[in-house]
């Protein structure tokens, strides 16, 4: 995978709110990270449409991954957040900024730079709109501090806590749904 993040661009450290911080996905994160990915980990087979994570998932592949993250972040390949409560005593999900799919090019016609962006929270977050906030942050974090011109949200069809939330958004996103592939929501 290539660099598709300039290397004069500035790649933010974190993002800070009352509910949350935002940092590199590192493996230092590795105990919360898996703790709150088996916590939810029903909820992220059918965000991510996939059988991922395995039911004896373990701790060492979780390490694997956070490593894989962790280097392609320092690589400006993609960059992966880890969504921490205030204190960083725990993991409340995490933020994927990946390059834009080749099929989906249209979607940011006229774009010089831009990323697909997708992103879970812990199932216990939802009884307190902790997505509908990460949402809000992120929109106004990427319009703010990243050099991104276009954002594609994705998600999944199945998931339709995280539609509903794309459809509530203010202002619209425009959405589009190619065939067997997530929804895509532009801001």
């Amino acid at each position: 995978m290539k660099m598709f993040y300039p290397t004069n661009a500035l790649v933010p450290a974190e993002k800070r709110t009352a509910r949350f911080v935002l940092r590199p996905l590192q493996a230092i994160h590795v105990e919360l990270d898996y703790e709150a990915v088996m916590a939810s980990a029903e909820y992220l087979r059918l965000w991510s449409q996939s059988t991922w994570p395995a039911d004896n998932f373990t701790l060492a592949e979780d390490l694997a991954d956070l490593q894989r993250h962790e280097r392609e972040h320092l690589q400006r390949e993609a960059f992966t957040y880890t969504v921490l409560n205030p204190a960083g005593t725990q993991c409340l999900g995490c933020v994927y900024i990946q390059p834009l799919w080749p099929w989906a090019a249209d979607l940011c016609a006229g774009s010089d730079l831009a990323a697909a962006l997708g992103f879970w929270t812990r199932t216990s977050g939802s009884a307190n709109d902790m997505d509908r906030h990460l949402l809000d942050t992120l929109r106004e974090w990427f319009r703010a501090e990243w050099a991104f011109d276009c954002i594609v949200f994705t998600f999944s069809p199945q998931d339709t806590r995280q539609a509903a939330l794309f459809e509530q958004a203010e202002p619209r996103m425009r959405f589009k749904s190619p065939e067997g592939v997530s929804w895509m929501a532009v801001c």
